[in-house]
């Protein structure tokens, strides 16, 4: 008789991809409230980038398991949850955890998968489809007829991002490299060459007067010139700071730099706001909304994706045993769409 056993990748500290360990011990039991999900699918995020450098402004001490989402089958469920759910397809945001085999979540934050939706495909859109949703729909509340602005129109928030919008009747202007445009304007997106165009000056010229709502996950400079691009009554929404990525220095000030200017401009009486996104906002104070929330915005996601808004786009797919080389692809910059780790 095969014992099942659960393999994890363990990042120990700040090391390169190939200082990733992999580990194996027995299947854990589910607790109270909890259940065991069979890993089908888990992906390769900007966050786990920042948290191999040490980078993630929040990130557990090392080492632990990254893995910022997952998709699979409940294998088995503990005390007060219900017995159907066992071979249900769920997914679930673990922020950390979810480059595992098997991984114990409370059953309250999984979501069902639709059917017909595969769990490589489901993965694209867990972290990445709640970002954009929520961005899009809570944050900047765009409209129909409006005129947007998203940086790194190709990534993997951006793109789905993208054609949320463009399915809300957007109009959207798109940053990537060259070899993204042909892609981007297939869409509906007037790209611009974020490395040899200048920003400011291309975006005024295809929105005299601004736009409605800038999507920035660069931080820095950028998030300074996407505020001035905002026409009067616009909205700036920063959700990270990828220009520091391989910086060194203390992780959590260009967060707090970043907050600081998002409260200055907020003190500004123009009539233009800023936010800084964090999916996670609201979770510690208001657990049973933050959960609800989550759960709907994320069914709205698959059903776009069901209905043909959002496209899945699957960059490459790895073993778990080869995080590393799934890791390092991610980091190229070369891959358009979502690097997905498999059993």
């Amino acid at each position: 008789m095969t014992i099942e056993e659960r393999v994890e990748v363990v990042l120990p500290g700040i090391v390169e991809p190939a200082g990733l360990e992999l580990r194996r011990g027995p299947v854990p039991a589910p607790g109270p409230g909890q259940v065991v999900v069979r890993m089908e699918a888990t992906g390769v995020s900007f966050a786990e980038q920042q948290m191999r450098r040490g980078r993630y402004y929040d990130q557990p001490p090392f080492p632990f398991v990254p893995g910022y989402d997952v998709v699979g089958t409940v294998q088995a469920v503990g005390g007060e949850v219900r017995r159907d759910l066992i071979g249900a397809r769920v997914a679930a945001l673990t922020k950390t955890g979810g480059w595992a085999s098997h991984v114990v979540l409370d059953a309250a934050d999984v979501v069902e998968v639709p059917e017909g939706l595969g769990a490589a495909e489901a993965e694209t859109a867990v972290v990445n489809g709640i970002t954009a949703w929520q961005m899009l729909h809570r944050r900047a509340r765009v409209r129909s007829g409006q005129t947007i602005l998203v940086h790194g129109a190709n990534g993997g928030v951006g793109s789905i991002l993208v054609q949320l919008a463009l399915a809300a009747g957007v109009r959207v202007i798109g940053t990537a490299s060259a070899r993204h445009h042909d892609a981007l304007r297939a869409l509906g997106v007037t790209p611009v060459d974020y490395r040899t165009e200048d920003i400011p000056t291309r975006v005024r010229e295809l929105a005299p007067g601004g736009v409605d709502a800038v999507f920035d996950h660069v931080g820095g400079r950028s998030l300074i010139d996407s505020w001035h691009l905002l026409a009067s009554g616009g909205t700036l929404v920063s959700y990270g700071s990828a220009s520091t990525r391989d910086d060194s220095g203390s992780k959590q000030w260009p967060v707090l730099k970043l907050l600081g200017r998002v409260w200055m401009w907020n003190a500004l009486p123009n009539g233009r706001r800023a936010y800084f996104f964090n999916v996670w906002a609201g979770k510690a104070l208001a657990k049973n909304r933050f959960r609800a929330r989550l759960r709907a915005d994320l069914t709205q996601v698959f059903t776009a994706m069901r209905h043909g808004d959002i496209r899945a786009a699957i960059a490459a797919q790895f073993p778990l045993a080869q995080a590393a080389d799934a890791l390092r692809l991610a980091e190229s910059g070369t891959v358009s769409g979502k690097v997905i780790l498999v059993p």
